[in-house]
């Protein structure tokens, strides 16, 4: 299944399955530490653990060796840009600042390998970002380098990843989210240092990354290189001997959540009706197998009853009596709520709160009080307000907004005195006041739909936006269809169902029909729309080879995708329609005949 598994064997016990186990790797893989400028072997099964393999080759003059002492430009130069090579750093910011730094110090002639591809490449990313450029890739991309990080957008991951992929760049500086997942493997991979952000690196994490090294079918062999400082070699060398780390069931992470949720969903499912039948159930888990390891205290049968009784206590569940007196397990109304809208059970109480204070007062001339509602609570810790903007922000708003602001838990003197430095000392929910933030951050987007200038208004990296349009757009689904469940919020559903279509697609109403065709972003539904192909029937019935004429850098295969797309679309609305016809037309009716 994987090289990072320690445990296989209670894996193999949990899906009653037979192991196969083979150590062979279509390309070798050879490991080195690199402690000042020597290479060092990695051998875990001799007694020194590094050999003495080579002195690093470079000369740097003084100012280079103050800007690189790692000396991972001479590392990286070793290969490039005939070859690929991906250097891991602990932060983003990391990864950016490197990229620039190395191209400070490359041979002009690395500019023209690939000269015209690069220059596409910076178009493509123009273009994905709605005409704005990340000045760091302008800056790279030409010399055959970028950057990889969640703080791209996933458009600019995508293209940044093709071009990797076909060569035409030759070497990313990336966080260790690259490493799984993702199948871009290197010639060299170079590990800047043994940490990711500030924590050592995990047995299982310096794997993954070096796992990154040798291209089947290119390279006969691919090379990893960890840079080690004086103070890291010993823990370094325990990192590099130690058996992989052990993967457990994820049931009782985090308090016990998944059990929660496993439990609730298999009760509103009607799997399970007694709390015998969520017990026999439970021995099919892969907690089971991991029993005396993961909860040596208390055992399944105990565990499966306290997540019974959390439950009923959380009024999720209800225990009543059949004809033979036996206690069955039901399901409440907001369990099935929870359930039914994959609502997270640490947030459900505190959601039925929330939409029951938005009841009394709901804000309807501006979508601010129903962004608030479907803003994710899990998002709320990632993102600290820029005080300034916060109140900059608040004073744009308008008299009711502030005033929803306010009732919500945030009134405006409270972001006034936090962003002129002075201390509060009326306490204030912390969750609500960063939920508001975000959702000032969505209320914008919806307003401009362009995710650049509102990352740069709020300060936050476009990667991070784009995440929180599309949790709040998943959320917003979530939180549709626990409203549906509930009587007393008959209100929400119209309302919520417009706001999640708009999260969605996030662009100016009339471009929505035109995005839900495939292979349509916000930039070609704009230039489509601007050419007079305002809606799904107008695209579905346009000539392919006159939209590649007519609309800029559209390709003929993307023209004849576009319109395929955009016919299916507008075939199986029209399909929707006549059924709904059909089935109006099959009703009783109790109207004399004529």
């Amino acid at each position: 299944m994987s090289a990072t598994l320690g445990n296989v064997k209670d894996l193999q016990s949990f899906l009653k399955a037979e192991n196969y186990t083979n150590n062979f790797r279509p390309v070798e893989l050879k490991e080195y530490v690199k402690i000042k400028d020597s290479i060092y072997e990695v051998d875990p099964k001799e007694e020194p653990c590094f050999t003495f393999s080579r002195l690093l080759n470079f000369k740097y003059s003084s100012g280079m060796q103050k800007m690189d002492p790692d000396h991972i430009i001479a590392l990286a130069t070793e290969i490039i840009p005939q070859q690929s090579c991906l250097i891991f750093c602990a932060t983003k910011k990391n990864c950016e600042n490197l990229a620039g730094m190395i191209c400070k110090y490359l041979n002009k002639e690395f500019i023209k390998h690939k000269e015209s591809e690069k220059a596409t490449l910076l178009g493509e990313l123009k273009s994905s970002g709605n005409g704005s450029l990340c000045p760091v890739l302008q800056k790279t991309v030409p010399f055959g380098l970028a950057y990889h990080h969640s703080g791209l957008t996933s458009d600019e991951r995508k293209l940044v990843e093709e071009a990797y992929s076909s060569g035409v760049l030759c070497l990313l500086t990336c966080t260790s989210t690259l490493a799984a997942g993702i199948n871009l493997p290197a010639r060299r991979v170079i590990l800047r240092s043994p940490y990711v952000a500030a924590d050592f690196l995990k047995r299982s994490q310096y794997k993954q990354m070096v796992g990154r090294a040798g291209r089947a079918g290119i390279d006969a062999m691919g090379e990893s290189i960890l840079i080690l400082q004086d103070k890291d070699i010993n823990t370094a060398k325990n990192l590099l001997c130690a058996p992989m780390e052990k993967c457990y069931s994820n049931l009782l992470h985090d308090g016990g959540r998944g059990l929660l949720s496993l439990i609730l969903s298999l009760i509103g499912l009607k799997i399970t009706k007694t709390v015998d039948q969520v017990r026999d159930l439970m021995k099919g888990t892969l907690l089971s197998v991991q029993e005396a390891q993961v909860s040596p205290e208390k055992s399944l049968w105990d565990l499966t009853v306290e997540s019974i009784q959390t439950l009923k206590q959380k009024n999720l569940i209800e225990v009543s009596s059949d004809v033979n007196n036996q206690n069955i397990l039901q399901i409440t109304r907001l369990g099935r709520a929870t359930y039914k809208g994959s609502v997270d059970l640490s947030y459900c109480d505190v959601l039925y709160r929330d939409l029951s204070k938005g009841l009394e007062g709901l804000l309807l001339n501006s979508f601010l009080h129903l962004v608030y509602l479907v803003t994710p609570y899990d998002m709320v810790h990632q993102c600290k307000p820029d005080w300034m903007i916060y109140f900059r922000q608040f004073t744009n708003l308008s008299a009711a907004e502030q005033k929803m602001a306010t009732t919500v838990g945030v009134p405006e003197s409270f972001v006034a005195r936090k962003a002129a430095g002075q201390s509060v000392r009326k306490s204030v929910d912390v969750v609500v006041v960063n939920r508001l933030y975000l959702a000032l951050v969505l209320f914008s987007l919806l307003k401009e739909t362009n995710l650049w200038i509102v990352s740069e208004r709020f300060q936050l990296n476009r990667g991070f936006v784009q995440t929180l349009l599309s949790s709040a757009s998943a959320f917003g689904s979530s939180v549709l269809h626990f409203t549906e469940e509930l009587e007393e919020f008959w209100a929400y559903k119209a309302l919520l169902s417009e706001l999640t279509r708009r999260l969605t697609y996030c662009v100016q109403a009339e471009l929505i029909p035109l995005m839900e065709v495939s292979g349509v972003l916000e930039h070609r539904a704009k230039q489509l729309y601007s050419a007079g192909y305002k809606t799904l029937a107008h695209l579905a019935n346009a000539d392919p080879r006159t939209l590649v004429k007519t609309i800029e850098n559209l390709f003929k295969k993307q023209a004849y995708q576009i319109v395929a797309s955009a016919k299916m679309l507008l075939t199986e609305k029209a399909e929707a329609l006549r059924e709904e016809v059909d089935d109006l037309l099959m009703m009783p009716s109790d109207l004399p005949s004529l």
